[in-house]
């Protein structure tokens, strides 16, 4: 008995009473704790989704920026891009690799997903047409569409596959200037980068590429061009994981904020 203290009836109750209640209470902190970081329902505003979309070469800046817009106004929503040339966009897609969206260059390669059932009801969404890409100040004096053609002038232009060198292909037929390239890139973005690095004395890019890369370049327009232009097709991916938020993104590109943007970055209506 000595050192031991021995709680009377009532006060062994209170206690046990007492007890019982911080018990209910820790549980029920707990519960509130799980809720407030459980995550949110499939398809909320404030769902946490992660956007994956493959998009032209020639669509970075324009997209950049559009991505940042669509992520400030859909709570949780991270856009990721992937720029490279349209065909290999297409080759990714159909090959298995997993995607939101698909934007490309041209309508040759969107048909090309389209029939492999690799995306749903493609739309164009905006058009591109060549330019002639120099150095700063043009140094080598060139004019028109037929200088390319000229003995020592090395030229570098997109790939066959790709749609600026598809463009590329049609502007020589119509003209009929021969094109001898020292180099065929696999994305309008390698072409402009080789004349920006001297490795090249001209190249045959986008209108939004010469007026992105600003006084890197001197950009020397030539009229056949407005004959041949890329139309631009945007569509979500039969494999989607998020085709709700994906639509989302697509309508943010053809709307008015989209077009706004596009415009901005030198692209023309479809």
């Amino acid at each position: 008995m000595t050192g031991r203290r021995i709680l009377g009836p009532l006060k062994l109750l209170s206690a046990v009473l007492l007890a019982g209640s911080l018990a209910m209470s820790g549980c029920g902190s707990r519960t509130a704790s799980q809720d407030s970081t459980a995550a949110p329902s499939p398809g909320s505003d404030s769902a946490a989704v992660r956007l994956h979309v493959l998009a032209a070469a020639s669509l970075r800046k324009a997209f950049t920026e559009i991505g940042k817009s669509f992520e400030s106004t859909h709570a949780g929503t991270t856009v990721e891009f992937t720029f490279a040339g349209s065909s290999d966009l297409v080759t990714q897609l159909t090959q298995g690799a997993q995607a939101d969206v698909l934007a490309t260059a041209d309508s040759a390669n969107m048909d090309k997903a389209w029939k492999a059932h690799s995306v749903i009801n493609p739309v164009d969404f905006a058009a591109n047409t060549l330019t002639i890409v120099v150095a700063p100040g043009n140094p080598k004096d060139i004019v028109a569409f037929g200088d390319l053609a000229r003995p020592g002038l090395d030229l570098v232009v997109c790939a066959p596959q790709v749609p600026c060198g598809a463009a590329a292909a049609t502007a020589s037929k119509e003209t009929g200037v021969p094109l001898n390239p020292v180099s065929e890139e696999s994305s309008v973005t390698d072409v402009l980068n080789k004349v920006i690095a001297g490795q090249a004395d001209a190249g045959l890019v986008y209108v939004t590429d010469a007026k992105a890369a600003g006084d890197k370049v001197t950009a020397v327009a030539f009229p056949e061009a407005q004959s041949i232009v890329n139309t631009y097709p945007i569509a979500v991916t039969a494999n989607s994981r998020n085709p709700e938020r994906a639509n989302q993104f697509v309508e943010t590109v053809t709307g008015d904020a989209g077009h706004k943007i596009l415009a901005a970055a030198g692209f023309s209506a479809p």
